[in-house]
């Protein structure tokens, strides 16, 4: 009797996890910042949650239909795009514009490039994209976490008709939360010189998007990721520690104009887009230093825009800029094969 040997070329794969299962892992660990979010935010919150990945999912089935391929529902990818999406967006963001958003990012982050694993970003951050340039003013309208009445009562432009300028929010707001300034931890600190408190990052009492305020939670979900091995921790590691880096760096120059380390990393979307917008598998490099370029990359960028940008936020920016130049990273940062002879220009091999 004579054995059979099968040979085969590498990767030799011993035990392997398939795109559904990383993608359903991945929804899971979303779901414990979607549900603190309704809580902070209440009725208005979960509408946008529901509306927007609704609306992806109808997307990519439209997608799947037009271009003759089967359904790709399965693979969570549209589900996550949702969820993502929706926690970036402010609670009061009106339903129809949420649509919108979650319909681009569908079509122009991941359809136009064929489907899940040839988008070259983030779907979620490129609809965000769109519609901070299509509706500006309803993108930076916020209201306060934890109202008595989020729970009863939605916010006044949740139901905003399509093409009709959003209603005045400030009054309900102020009426909602006594003291309520209608302005982030990032705005305040930018333009009135006031530093929130760790305190109020950790529970969770800023005004901030659906999804942002909850930096514990959104590391430990991302803590599940890494040690299942769903995620490359070495992304946020080197995005949160390249930030922090750069913050202390300004903080020893000008104690009085740059905030301390802390304040850069619990503010904004920082830890939202450090651990799972960043570690995209797709839109990532997969070298061992490209991860950590990549990383440091984010980090670095995000700070520069929030000291000397316009904008008071530049997570989204950064991290888009970074999708954009992953190819170009993991291309420089190729290891050598083993056994590689080098061969100099003008000379034989």
């Amino acid at each position: 009797m004579t054995a059979r040997i099968e040979l085969r070329t590498s990767p030799h794969v011993v035990k392997g996890s398939s795109v559904e299962r990383i993608m359903f892992h991945v929804v899971l660990a979303l779901l414990p910042i979607a549900a603190f979010s309704v809580w902070q935010y209440g009725l208005s919150a979960l509408a946008l949650i529901v509306t927007i990945t609704l609306t992806c999912l109808a997307s990519e089935r439209l997608f799947n239909r037009l271009s003759g391929q089967y359904s790709t529902l399965s693979d969570w990818s549209a589900t996550i795009t949702g969820l993502l999406l929706a926690l970036t967006l402010p609670p009061s963001f009106p339903l129809w514009m949420g649509a919108v958003a979650g319909f681009m990012a569908i079509a122009l982050g991941k359809a136009l490039f064929g489907g899940i694993g040839y988008n070259v970003m983030n779907p979620a951050l490129v609809g965000r994209a769109f519609v901070q340039a299509a509706f500006p003013v309803a993108i930076t309208t916020w209201v306060p976490a934890f109202a008595p009445n989020r729970f009863s009562e939605f916010v006044p432009t949740t139901f905003t008709a399509p093409l009709m300028t959003p209603p005045d929010v400030s009054a309900w707001a102020k009426s909602a939360l006594d003291g309520f300034t209608g302005a982030t931890p990032l705005a305040r600190w930018k333009f009135d010189n006031v530093l929130a408190t760790p305190h109020d990052f950790l529970s969770g009492a800023v005004t901030a998007s659906a999804g942002e305020t909850s930096a514990i939670l959104i590391l430990l979900c991302g803590a599940y990721l890494a040690i299942r091995k769903f995620m490359d921790w070495r992304i946020p590691v080197a995005i949160l520690g390249s930030a922090a880096l750069t913050a202390l760096l300004f903080q020893m120059i000008d104690p009085a104009r740059y905030p301390d380390p802390l304040f850069v990393l619990l503010s904004g979307g920082m830890m939202l887009g450090a651990v799972f917008m960043a570690s995209d598998m797709a839109t990532s490099p997969v070298t061992p230093k490209g991860v950590w370029i990549y990383g440091t990359l984010i980090g670095v960028v995000t700070v520069m825009i929030r000291y000397f940008g316009g904008l008071t936020e530049g997570v989204m920016y950064a991290i888009l800029l970074g999708n954009a130049l992953a190819p170009l990273i993991d291309q420089v940062t190729q290891p050598k094969v083993f056994g590689e002879v080098k061969t100099i220009k003008g000379k034989g091999a």
